[in-house]
Order: C-alpha cells, then sequence, then structure tokens
C-alpha cells in the first residue's frame, strides 16, 4: 500500500498505526486524519507519520481505516463519500457497523472489511475477526490480516457471526477486569491489603491464562488438575455453581450480542 490513511487517532488507532509500522509500513507512507491538534503533533512526533486533511487523506489512501466511534460513522462516511480514492479498501472498526451500512453511507463501490478488534491490541496480544465484503481482493485481504497479526491473533469469520465475535473476544476483556476487581475486593476482604491482593490476583491471572495458552490443554483439563476433590478449590468452584455463573457469563454474553445488532 502506497499509502494507508488512518482515520480517528484514539486509543486503538494509536495501536493499529504501530501494528502497521510493525508490519513493515513506513511511517511516512500512514496518514491520520486528527481534529485534535495536540493529539496529531503527539502521534507525529512519536511514529513519524503524517497528518492531511481528511478529504485530501481519503483521496491518496489505498487502505482506509475508520477507528471512529459507531455513532459518528455515518457523519463521517458522508464526508468523505465525494473525496474517497476509489479503488482504497475501507477497513471499519466500528461496533455493531455492518459492511452494507459502510458501502450504503459511501456509495463508491468500494470493497469493505469489518473488523471487531479488542483493548490488547494495545500490548501486542489483541484479537481481531475480520468479515469480506463484496469486491475485496486476496492483496488486500492478506494486507489487513498480516498488519493485524502484528497485534496479537486473527480470524475470518461470516459477517453473521461478528456480533457474537463482539460478546466474545471485543467485550470480554471487559468481563476479565471485572473479575479481577471482584476477586481483588474478596482477597481484602479476607485480610490482606489492597497492594497485596492486587499482586496475588493479577499474577494468579496472568500465570493461568500464561498455562492455557502454552500447555495445549483444555481449560476443562486444567481446571479438573487444580481441584482436588472436596478441597479448597472444590469448595470454591461449588460456590460458583451455587449462584449459576455459566448461566450468569451467557446471559451477560448475550446482552452483548444484542447490543451489537441494535447498533447496526
Amino acid at each position: 500500500m502506497k499509502q494507508v490513511g488512518v482515520i480517528g487517532a484514539g486509543v486503538m488507532g494509536e495501536a493499529l498505526i504501530a501494528a502497521l509500522i510493525s508490519y513493515g509500513v513506513l511511517p511516512q507512507s500512514i496518514v491520520i486524519s486528527e481534529k485534535r491538534k495536540d493529539r496529531a503533533d503527539e502521534l507525529v512526533a512519536k511514529y513519524g507519520i503524517k497528518v492531511e486533511e481528511i478529504a485530501t487523506n481519503v483521496s491518496k489512501a489505498d487502505a482506509l481505516l475508520l477507528v471512529v466511534k459507531p455513532q459518528d460513522m455515518a457523519a463521517v462516511l458522508d464526508e468523505i463519500k465525494s473525496s474517497i480514492n476509489k479503488e482504497a479498501v475501507v477497513v471499519t472498526f466500528a461496533a455493531g457497523k455492518k459492511i452494507a451500512f459502510i458501502e450504503l453511507g459511501l456509495g463508491t463501490g468500494n470493497p469493505v472489511i469489518r473488523v471487531m478488534p479488542n483493548t490488547p491490541t494495545l500490548v501486542g496480544a489483541g484479537m481481531a475477526a475480520i468479515s469480506l465484503g463484496t469486491g475485496v481482493s486476496t492483496k488486500q485481504s492478506e494486507f489487513v490480516s498480516g498488519f493485524l497479526a502484528a497485534t496479537g491473533k486473527v480470524i475470518q469469520v461470516s459477517e453473521d457471526l461478528q456480533d457474537a465475535v463482539t460478546a466474545t473476544s471485543g467485550s470480554g476483556p471487559a468481563y476479565f477486569f471485572r473479575f479481577v476487581e471482584a476477586m481483588v475486593a474478596g482477597a481484602k476482604e479476607l485480610g490482606l491489603s489492597d497492594a497485596d491482593a492486587t499482586t496475588l490476583t493479577v499474577q494468579t491471572i496472568v500465570g493461568a491464562a500464561k498455562l492455557l495458552d502454552e500447555s495445549g490443554k483444555s481449560a476443562t483439563t486444567l481446571r479438573e488438575n487444580v481441584t482436588s476433590p472436596n478441597g479448597t478449590t472444590a469448595a470454591a468452584l461449588a460456590s460458583f455453581e451455587s449462584h449459576q455463573i455459566g448461566d450468569v457469563i451467557a446471559s451477560a454474553m448475550k446482552a452483548a450480542r444484542d447490543r451489537s445488532q441494535e447498533l447496526a
């Protein structure tokens, strides 16, 4: 890609800029359009990228990354449709917004790729799922999958599964953070200091995740391995089950999926 345009230079936008550079895109080939001059100046100084007005940016970009909030997407599409390079692949990162919504909002026939990333992208441990619209070339698909792989892992799914992806990996980090909050609070109630409760909880979670990722064993097997009959872990897990933890999580994920559908 001779030029990659990034519209929206917030936290996720910056993570994608870093991913593009890690993938091998030259910093001077990455151009952002950002209303906040101080933010734009910060990213230019940090990464050596360029800044242009949005109309100029989209007219030159071979790949255009739309990293804007779902509620702002319609206005952005209306703003860029008269200037966009008709050959550019448009990559949308807005939760809930379908490929058809982007195509209709532009009305230009540009190929569209829909992506659901998540916040661990910021530390190179992200999970992204992509869906391809009509007319996306192999080269365009490989480019998007390639730079996203620099942030973690990537899978391709049919678009009708994107809402399920949102409920699983898109919103998933927040479920984890909420569990950590509760576990820290529980440790403090048992008498541990805030600092010790936090250290014990975070390292336990990080270690368990690493074990799950690297051992090749399923979560079920690892849980069974650490659960002695009538032991302390068994007592804790029995408490989870008495509160229907499976139903609670399934209900939460369904609520996230339903909200994603409402945003379409």
